[in-house]
């Protein structure tokens, strides 16, 4: 079958009745799902059956976003380089290998604190590649008149996924054991290999640049397209802000939970799972905000009433005070997961085909590269400071975060661009038909929701 063209026939009834969305959608939300049961299991492996300190769990956090650091620019070159759906199957293959061996260890009585670490890395690195991969893919199933709906519900289900996967993860802790979670979300890659082998749709051949080409020519274009285009420029510094803030809390939640509210194993899931609840939400009320207000009127209300009530986390203590962490989670939540599918859809219209990889790489770069230092910020602090002082200082910092997008064009408008502007030098933006292969320049986390750059 032929990839969606501009005279491609469109199904009636939307993204649901075409069925390589549909297999694609699923395959990505079972990962999803899997992917948060990991995002309980893991740091509680490591709290509960390794005894690991405050310090050793926000390292574990920021093992798994490390690879950004490492090998995201080159990725997104070598993405725009190869056929993208035989990349995304090998990412999910090693990454189910990967996790069913931490099961194996836990009984075998050989699992360390390292192996953790080498498995958060490995599938860390397996991740970026899938990252970047999927995204540009994902135009070479749906239409371009159709990526809003994708977004949305792509989007959509990762908050529903995340409610699900962190509330299994608790459960499955407390009746089975930590490490049971790891195995569950080998078998949803699996799942997710499968529905990826099942897509029809023949993806176009990338574009194959001269052999006298380096690859850090490549790099050297999407950075500089990046960091030239001024709605680029100010969501990729956003983003990176963000992230460090966030990532420096979460790292934190479940040693707070545990040690410091007394919360049971099987409890901790479902109080992270709370976040879930207003990303749901979030990616329901995002088309709304934007057909109302406008992109860019709604993007920035997203951002602004909602980052302060990430100060009811620490404001947490036991007994029925503990759900104000779950408030705090669900609203900032809303705010990230509504905003993120606004800026998707910007950024699918208006990123240049040709540059798609180097510039979800330039951006990922940034925006994933603070998650493993907000980790390991976070886990700083809560050492020095204390758990509860240390949220207090990461969310006094998200609440006011949001002032840094009135740096950029945003305030002036009330829609975001669908083009890029005419650029005298540099690389040229080619004009697209709709149709076109394009990707969105978010790179969302595989395993947690509510980060910057569209899973943000």
């Amino acid at each position: 079958m032929s990839t969606p063209t501009a005279t491609a026939p469109r199904l009636r009834g939307g993204l649901l009745r075409q069925r390589d969305f549909r297999l694609l959608w699923a395959g990505e939300t079972t990962s999803r799902f899997g992917s948060n049961i990991t995002g309980v299991a893991m740091p509680l492996v490591a709290v509960v059956s390794l005894q690991a300190s405050t310090f050793w769990v926000s390292a574990l956090a920021a093992a798994a976003w490390l690879p950004w650091l490492l090998v995201g620019l080159p990725a997104g070159a070598w993405v725009d380089r190869l056929p993208r759906r035989p990349l995304m199957l090998v990412c999910n293959l090693g990454s189910l290998v990967l996790l069913a061996g931490v099961p194996l260890a836990a009984w075998l009585d050989v699992l360390t604190m390292t192996h953790l670490m080498v498995v958060a890395l490995l599938t860390g690195l397996a991740n970026v590649f899938f990252s970047i991969a999927y995204r540009v893919y994902l135009p070479s199933v749906v239409h371009r008149e159709d990526l809003a709906e994708a977004n949305t519900k792509l989007q959509g289900s990762e908050s529903a996924a995340q409610l699900a996967g962190l509330g299994a993860g608790g459960m499955l802790a407390g009746a089975l054991g930590a490490v049971s979670g790891l195995l569950v979300n080998a078998a949803t890659f699996l799942a997710s290999t499968l529905c990826l082998l099942g897509i029809r749709s023949v993806e176009p051949r990338p574009e194959t640049p001269p052999a006298s080409r380096p690859l850090r020519q490549d790099v050297r274009d999407g950075l500089r397209y990046t960091m030239d285009d001024p709605y680029l420029r100010v969501l990729t510094a956003y983003g990176t802000v963000t992230n460090l803030l966030l990532t420096g809390y979460q790292a934190l939640l479940t040693v707070f939970l545990v040690r410091d509210l007394g919360v049971d194993e099987s409890a901790v899931g479902w109080l992270l799972a709370g976040a879930g609840v207003g990303g749901l939400l979030g990616a329901v009320v995002a088309g709304a905000l934007a057909r109302r207000l406008g992109s860019a009127r709604g993007m920035l209300l997203c951002k602004f009433a909602t980052a302060p009530f990430g100060l009811l986390v620490p404001l947490a203590e036991p007994g029925w005070r503990v759900v104000l962490l779950a408030l705090g989670g669900a609203v900032l939540a809303l705010g990230v997961v509504s905003a993120n599918v606004i800026q998707g859809t910007f950024r699918q219209q208006y990123c240049p085909p040709h540059l798609l990889g180097r510039i979800t790489a330039s951006m990922s770069v940034a925006n994933f590269g603070a998650i493993p230092v907000g980790s390991l910020l976070g886990g700083v602090l809560g050492g020095a400071l204390g758990v509860r002082p240390a949220l207090w200082l990461l969310t006094g910092g998200l609440a006011v975060s949001s002032a840094l997008l009135l740096v950029g064009p945003l305030r002036a408008h009330r829609d975001l661009p669908t083009e890029p502007p005419a650029r005298p030098e540099g690389p040229a933006p080619a004009r697209r038909r709709p149709g076109a292969e394009q990707g969105a320049a978010d790179g969302s986390p595989r395993t947690v929701i509510g980060h910057e750059g569209d899973g943000e």
